[in-house]
């Protein structure tokens, strides 16, 4: 099975990016053939000073490996050192419908909380659709918001092969229904663009108080609290097994503890979790160069796939002549 994943380097990785699809992607690595790339193009549309989008590119491909990407099992590189996607997401364009992109949910939804809204954001599903199809993916590790996604890559494939022949695969997008949305701090979606996020690696204090800022109701300490809606038992949740959330759950209903005692339980257990990363993290950190010819070598793999893909594509569209 070919599984395609990407992530922005638009700001520090959080928990929404990891339990959302990083680990997915990872416990992939073991039965499928998994493609790992790092979205830079697309991170442009909220990204807009260039050293800062470099130097995020480096941190996300730090993370990604000190998380568990295995160079020798997935293909990993940087979206930009291969230049084949953006040809054709030109000429995906032809066979893009503007009211497929005015109906983008994702882009209604970034405009309504402020980001301006411009033709790169606009037409991100394009460059997205460019992505999946460049590699043949068969399956698209997904959240609930990205679905339309991959549906609006189906439509340009099914376009593009009735005109021109079986050239596109038909991409399927697999959404984790446990895990497929991940609150942020305010109750909404965890998103770097809503900065509403609880990061992965950072400063101990920092990530602690981020976690105190989680929205809850006003539910008294000598009182009931009740677990089902509660913004921080449904991270917390993400980090337990299943007795484990018993217990915790047992606490929510017995009066006497209050969400601060919560959240530093929250604290806790994600900073234990992730403790092994860490370690690992800081290897990766103190070996850039390393970590350069880990991409570099993933480039030449995936340039050499586009390349092929793109060959047939020049000659069906008369590109090639």
């Amino acid at each position: 099975m070919k599984v395609l994943a990407g992530i922005q380097p638009s700001g520090d990785l959080h928990i929404g990016n990891y339990f959302g699809s990083i680990k997915k992607m990872i416990e992939r690595q073991e039965s499928d053939s998994v493609y790992a790339f790092i979205a830079n193009y697309h991170a442009m549309t909220t990204v807009g000073d260039g050293e800062r989008l470099s130097t995020l590119t480096m941190q996300a491909a730090t993370d990604f490996l000190a998380l568990g990407i295995e160079p020798e099992k997935t293909m990993f590189w940087v979206q930009s050192d291969v230049k084949e996607v953006l040809e054709l997401y030109w000429v995906l364009s032809q066979f893009t419908p503007m009211g497929f992109l005015e109906r983008a949910h994702s882009y209604k939804d970034k405009v309504a909380k402020g980001i301006h809204p411009h033709h790169s954001l606009f037409s991100y599903p394009v460059l997205m659709a460019a992505d999946i199809l460049l590699f043949d993916s068969e399956v698209i590790p997904v959240g609930k918001d990205q679905i339309q996604h991959v549906e609006i890559a189906r439509d340009m494939a099914i376009r593009f092969n009735n005109e021109h022949g079986d050239i596109f695969r038909l991409p399927v997008h697999q959404v984790d229904d446990e895990v497929a949305t991940v609150p942020g701090t305010d109750g909404a979606k965890m998103s770097k663009s809503y900065g509403n996020t609880v990061n992965i690696f950072g400063d101990e204090k920092m990530i602690q108080k981020t976690i105190k800022k989680i929205v809850t109701d006003a539910t008294p300490l000598e009182e009931p609290k009740a677990y089902e809606n509660c913004n921080i038992y449904a991270l917390a949740k993400l980090f337990l097994g299943p007795s484990e959330l018993l217990a915790l759950q047992e606490r929510y209903k017995t009066p006497g503890e209050g969400y601060g005692h919560f959240k530093l339980y929250l604290h806790d257990v994600m900073w234990e979790y992730f403790r092994p990363y860490r370690e690992k993290r800081a290897y990766y950190a103190a070996h850039q160069d390393e970590v350069r010819d880990i991409l570099k070598a993933g480039a030449d793999k995936a340039r050499a796939i586009a390349q092929e893909k793109m060959q047939i594509v020049r000659s069906k569209t008369g590109i090639a002549y």
